[in-house]
């Protein structure tokens, strides 16, 4: 049996590349997103999609930040929800291989992590790296569901 550093890892790299058991991961729901659809705001009040990949993969750098002992502030606002730029092909490419290159990273980190470590406390905070982790999980399948909202949405306008 993989040990709990490998099952994680596996399952913060599936967050975005899949198979995931409740639907469509991250790939799958923004692989035919284009740059114009991203930037839209289809919903009044909504993020965008563009909006809610960056902050997902702010989250995913924090907490790897965080296993490195590097990081136990709280996120500032514009930590928390970047700003999105230039709003581009391009762009948007980049957001995309930024959003997989962090969790791709996570997981690797994660994956060389004992189970003693993955069991204590986050250096200087009051819950777990395994809590820390498994919140990367859900908060990514969590956004993943606006995202198929604001699609959906979208093909409405």
């Amino acid at each position: 049996m993989p040990s709990v550093a490998a099952r994680l890892s596996n399952h913060i790299k599936r967050t975005v590349t899949g198979p995931m058991w409740h639907g469509a991961a991250l790939d799958e729901l923004l692989k035919d997103v284009t740059h114009e659809q991203a930037a839209a705001r289809p919903i009044a009040g909504a993020h965008t999609i563009w909006e809610i990949v960056v902050h997902v993969t702010a989250w995913t750098e924090i907490a790897r930040a965080r296993i490195h002992g590097e990081r136990t502030a709280d996120a500032t606002p514009a930590e928390d929800w970047p700003p999105v730029g230039a709003t581009g092909a391009d762009a948007w490419r980049t957001a995309l291989e930024r959003l997989r290159d962090g969790h791709r990273a996570l997981a690797t980190d994660v994956r060389r992590l004992d189970e003693q470590t993955i069991d204590a406390k986050v250096p200087g905070l009051e819950y777990t790296v395994s809590n820390l982790l498994h919140g990367v999980i859900e908060h990514g399948t969590y956004h993943g569901g606006q995202i198929a909202l604001l699609k959906r949405a979208l093909e409405r306008s």
